[in-house]
């Protein structure tokens, strides 16, 4: 990586100010961005997903999920299936670059971007195109606890082929995710807003999602990065055809 910049001079609000050395994590998080912006094309491509369907399946079976379960049922276990299914159908965006070599990888190592005590991190749920719904809300879960109590071991942070992040449960409407490298694809969520959009020749009010997929331009077309999106939102937007596989 990069040299670290020295620091600045003599500050002329210096007494005003408080000077703090970055901590470890946040210095790797750090050169990591760096590095994503320095070795990849970055593109971003978005779309808008009406939520309604799967906001009515959870609704109705909730409860006897979380009964059986133990966990409830919520929106990033169909996210993580639909991604997996539109990675299927287009594998360069679960691929990476090494050197003159495109490697493409034939599972789904999905990271999740959850907050920790220390900050962001991005544990990776292995095999999630074999897992159940109630597996994935469960080792979501489970990673989401153990980062707050800073409990997660390093390799689960690693290894990951695309990663997810959900910048909705903190309010955000709209954003252009980083790449993780040396993965060349993160695909971003955002909160579900009521929206007025034409169905059917009618205004009508629906809870919308904007996503959005930001990718390795060199890697990945703008026509594929569209349809990928578009292979997601269909995917969510007909839950029972997600969880049927057909």
């Amino acid at each position: 990586p990069p040299a670290p910049a020295a620091p600045s001079g003599p500050r002329p609000n210096a007494a005003r100010e408080e000077r703090v050395r970055m901590t470890p994590l946040r210095k790797r998080v750090a050169e990591r961005l760096l590095q994503a912006q320095s070795n990849a094309a970055l593109l971003t491509t978005f779309n808008e997903v009406d939520m309604g369907e799967v906001m009515a399946l959870r609704k109705k079976y909730n409860d006897k999920f979380q009964a059986k379960h133990g966990v409830k049922l919520g929106f990033m276990s169909f996210f993580i299936r639909a991604s997996v299914e539109a990675l299927k159908a287009f594998p360069q965006i679960n691929a990476e670059i090494d050197g003159e070599d495109v490697i493409f990888k034939h599972y789904y190592d999905i990271g999740v971007a959850v907050s920790g005590s220390r900050g962001l991190v991005v544990p990776v749920v292995r095999d999630a195109d074999k897992l159940s719904l109630a597996d994935l809300e469960k080792t979501v879960g489970d990673y989401g606890g153990r980062a707050r109590n800073d409990k997660l071991t390093l390799s689960e942070l690693q290894g990951g082929t695309f990663t997810i992040t959900n910048g909705g449960i903190f309010g955000s409407m709209l954003s252009t995710p980083i790449l993780n490298p040396p993965q060349t694809g993160i695909l971003g969520m955002h909160n579900i807003v009521e929206r007025p959009v034409a169905r059917d020749g009618q205004v009508v009010i629906r809870p919308i999602m904007y996503v959005a997929l930001t990718y390795d331009h060199r890697l990945v077309d703008g026509r594929e990065a569209v349809q990928f999106l578009v292979r997601v939102k269909e995917c969510i937007e007909d839950p029972e055809r997600l969880l049927l596989d057909i």
